[in-house]
């Protein structure tokens, strides 16, 4: 597929997972939230795991507290991406602690030091459409894809079943 098609394909998916996704009540977020951290701790490498960076959600994902709160709750580090210049740095984070608001609304936090994603268990990971040979489209920005490219730990993706798309993303 030529790079200028890739593109339009990708932003259609984009522009009707969004639609989709944007028009979940928040209830139903808050519940699938819930589902989302239970199924999510269950995974026997989240259960081996020290060190998890979970993603800041923002509008309409998954909410991303309740899971933070559980890995928590069982003993594991909890990271947050930071973005510095055009990468993403895992963070330290523990409810409460200072964050700030990135230009795209998710938060990050201001702690001084990061670590080294070597020493990450678990990433989950953030999109807007994901295939089930674990593929996904993000927002555009090539961070996570850059992020991921080294990474040696399990990845995985947080959506609702409505951003499991079937057949191949483009």
């Amino acid at each position: 597929m030529r790079s200028g098609a890739l593109k339009k394909a990708k932003r259609r998916i984009r522009r009707a997972v969004l639609e989709e996704r944007d028009a979940l009540a928040p209830d139903v977020r808050d519940r699938f939230a819930a589902q989302v951290a239970d199924r999510f701790v269950t995974l026997p490498e989240v259960r081996r795991a020290s060190v998890v960076m979970v993603f800041s959600s923002f509008g309409s994902e998954v909410p991303t507290g309740p899971l933070m709160e559980r890995l928590r709750d069982l003993g594991v580090v909890v990271a947050l991406p930071r973005i510095e210049a055009a990468d993403l740095v895992p963070v330290p984070y523990a409810p409460g602690d200072p964050v700030r608001p990135t230009t795209f609304g998710a938060l990050e936090p201001l702690a001084p030091e990061g670590i080294d994603p070597s020493t990450l268990d678990v990433v989950s990971v953030p999109g807007v459409a994901f295939d089930r040979q674990g593929h996904r489209i993000g927002y555009g920005g090539g961070y996570y894809d850059r992020f991921l490219r080294g990474l040696r730990g399990f990845t995985v993706g947080i959506a609702y079943r409505l951003q499991v798309l079937d057949g191949a993303l483009p």
